[in-house]
């Protein structure tokens, strides 16, 4: 996981500075007055990923960039979450349904290897629950409980870093606008004139950083709250199942 950050960071600055050089000579003499229709005209005949990195570098790659390099990250790990969660989804009924009737039929060691052969969260913790089922129901109880906190905290893991690029983003959006404001009030100071030509240049850098920010906490704030509904739902399967695996087994103690 940690070797897929570290490729798509590579990549996404080398990208991104390589079009910047590219890009920086031609965005310097085309930057004179344009009129706003011809430049709408030229933008609607350009293909949609061209339009987005034009605006991307004269946002300032040096401050567009790193807000990409979150977007890029956080849509990694939410990526990852979200098919790790898909894998340990599984069909509750009918698994605690085969385990309750190993029991019945073959006894503890059955439904324990079938358990083990399962995948998922709850598949463990019955796992877990049945390997003590010697130790007393109380153990298995003890077991049960404490085992769903750690399957809960894999199942949460690598949330804190989707949350903080969802933070980092528009921070980063700011610092951007402030930089592009900064820049703005040392040409008219330069200038020693007000004028649109001479603060546009400034001000249209704050504004697309800003954008780009918000732009990319929102996309990750989709997915943020997507993983969480998916926890939360198979934490309440969980939570479910294991009180079932308790009764199964008290039923089975009664024979």
């Amino acid at each position: 996981m940690k070797k897929l950050f570290l490729v798509l960071a590579a990549a996404t600055l080398s990208f991104g500075a390589a079009y910047a050089q590219e890009e920086a000579p031609a965005q310097e003499a085309a930057v004179e007055q344009v009129a706003p229709e011809a430049e709408a005209e030229e933008l609607a005949g350009e293909p949609m990923h061209f339009a987005l990195m034009k605006k991307f570098l004269e946002g300032g790659w040096e401050w567009m960039l790193p807000v990409l390099v979150c977007l890029v990250l956080g849509l990694a790990i939410a990526i990852e979450r979200i098919l790790y969660l898909t894998m340990a989804q599984i069909n509750t009924k009918k698994f605690v349904a085969r385990v309750e009737e190993l029991l019945n039929t073959e006894g503890v060691d059955a439904a324990k290897e079938y358990c083990r052969n399962t995948r998922g969260p709850i598949a463990s913790i019955y796992y877990q629950g049945l390997l003590r089922y010697d130790q007393g129901l109380e153990a298995v109880e003890k077991a049960v409980v404490s085992y769903g906190s750690v399957q809960q905290g894999h199942l949460e893991s690598g949330l804190s870093w989707i949350s903080l690029f969802i933070a980092l983003s528009p921070s980063l959006g700011f610092m951007g606008t402030v930089v592009g404001m900064i820049q703005a009030f040392d040409d008219i100071q330069a200038q020693a004139t007000i004028s649109p030509a001479v603060v546009a240049g400034g001000i249209k850098v704050a504004l697309l950083t800003t954008l780009m920010g918000l732009i990319s906490a929102v996309i990750l704030q989709v997915f943020f709250n997507y993983i969480l509904s998916k926890i939360e739902g198979q934490v309440v399967k969980m939570e479910d199942t294991s009180i079932s695996l308790i009764d199964m087994l008290t039923a089975y103690n009664k024979r």
